[in-house]
């Protein structure tokens, strides 16, 4: 083998090498930037829980979180798991450290028995979807009159 076809080897060589390490440069960075990106953090865990409503009354609840991340949190959208459930957000970013609140409102009319919702929330956060539960007993007019 000539040695020009040596020389074309080694580079060949190096230039895996080098794209071996800048693969694990980009692996790295990329971790670093997730442990930075914004974290929505709740105060309060688990599924809240409005008790027991007669049907047609309509409550709300303030779901109060914070920024715990090192970017300003944006919130894009965030989704109902049915049309009884209206939810609003903070249209600005809330900045790291920033406390805010999700407000949900039910609206029990034409519900009864056992009620589990979820609200989904679409954010730069990393998981990018985060889910807010809430669930409510909601006894018909009927029953509510009986007793």
């Amino acid at each position: 083998m000539r040695v020009s076809n040596w020389f074309f080897v080694l580079a060949i060589a190096g230039l895996g090498l080098s794209s071996c390490d800048n693969r694990q440069q980009a692996k790295e960075a990329q971790a670093s930037v997730s442990a930075k990106m914004p974290k929505i953090t709740f105060e309060q865990k688990g599924v809240y829980d409005f008790g027991t409503l007669t049907e047609g009354d309509t409550v709300e609840h303030a779901f109060a979180f914070k920024n715990t991340g090192e970017f300003p949190l944006i919130i894009n959208n965030i989704t109902a798991s049915c049309g009884c459930t209206t939810p609003e957000w903070p249209r600005e970013p809330i900045a790291p450290g920033a406390s805010s609140t999700i407000r949900v409102r039910f609206n029990s009319r034409g519900k009864s028995g056992e009620q589990n919702k979820t609200v989904t929330i679409f954010a730069n956060t990393e998981p990018s979807m985060t889910d807010l539960q809430f669930k409510a007993l909601v006894n018909s007019k009927e029953v509510t009159a009986k007793n």
